[in-house]
């Protein structure tokens, strides 16, 4: 083919003419990219619905020019908030840590004669919620948290604080019913909480509350309830031994904080 294609081929390749051989396609095609003229000429042979589909699309687009980029959508900050304090994971393990303190009180109430075991659950009540609030398996959002820069022991100290604000209450309520002292029940909690976050340096956090529960129940809880006896640990006299383990063990975790940058 020389020179301009004829207006037929030129109409009938508008039309997409599956009758048009691939040589006539190709030279159409190569003609096309220099011709200004057969350009418009293909134009106005483009059927009535696909000018129509064109318009539409160029109008589309001369007001997107127009109007600029779409505004970001600012981040709510209870959204981050959230992220920095808690994760919903929390919820049931909290629930369960209440359901249990009230089996406690409950069972306290049947059998008067067992000691106190609001007292023997107290240390342990928020290991499990310290656990899961610095577990990357229990946070979807691990990665994206991990890498802000408030990261590390800031986080997981925030994230132990909401347990703990939710705990200490449940804990309160538990020995007003059972008539202990609340002292001997706060104590032992806080200061299982900060070893947990100091050992957590070393074993990771989700495998010292682990340890340190399994070894309380196994060393302190079961046999005194086999005994029927309050153990040395959680008598008036303990409280100094406890108030003095909960500030050396958090001491030592501001040591070490470099070590919680990395979630395990």
């Amino acid at each position: 083919m020389t020179g301009h294609p004829s207006p037929s081929v030129i109409s009938r390749y508008a039309d997409g003419d599956l009758g048009l051989d691939e040589a006539t396609v190709w030279t159409v095609e190569v003609h096309l990219e220099e011709c200004a003229d057969c350009r418009a000429r293909l134009a106005g042979s483009a059927p009535e619905d696909v000018l129509t589909l064109l318009d539409r699309v160029s109008n589309g687009v001369d007001q997107g020019v127009t109007a600029g980029p779409a505004p970001v959508p600012e981040r709510r900050r209870w959204s981050a908030a959230r992220n920095r304090w808690l994760v919903w994971q929390l919820v049931p393990w909290l629930t369960m840590t209440g359901a249990v303190l009230a089996c406690a009180v409950l069972l306290q109430a049947v059998q008067p004669s067992l000691p106190s075991l609001v007292l023997l659950l107290a240390p342990v009540a928020p290991l499990p919620g310290v656990a899961v609030a610095w577990s990357r398996g229990s946070d979807p959002a691990w990665e994206l948290v991990a890498s802000t820069p408030t990261a590390g022991l800031p986080l997981l100290l925030r994230r132990t604080a909401m347990v703990l604000l939710v705990v200490i209450p449940m804990l309160g309520l538990a020995t007003d019913r059972t008539g202990v002292s609340l002292a001997l029940a706060l104590l032992p909690c806080l200061a299982f909480t900060t070893t947990t976050i100091a050992l957590g340096a070393f074993i990771g956090v989700r495998l010292a509350a682990l340890g340190l529960a399994a070894g309380w129940g196994l060393a302190v809880a079961v046999p005194a309830v086999f005994t029927a006896d309050l153990p040395v640990v959680l008598q008036p006299g303990s409280l100094g031994v406890w108030a003095f383990i909960a500030v050396a063990s958090a001491a030592f975790a501001t040591t070490r904080a470099d070590r919680f940058l990395r979630r395990r």
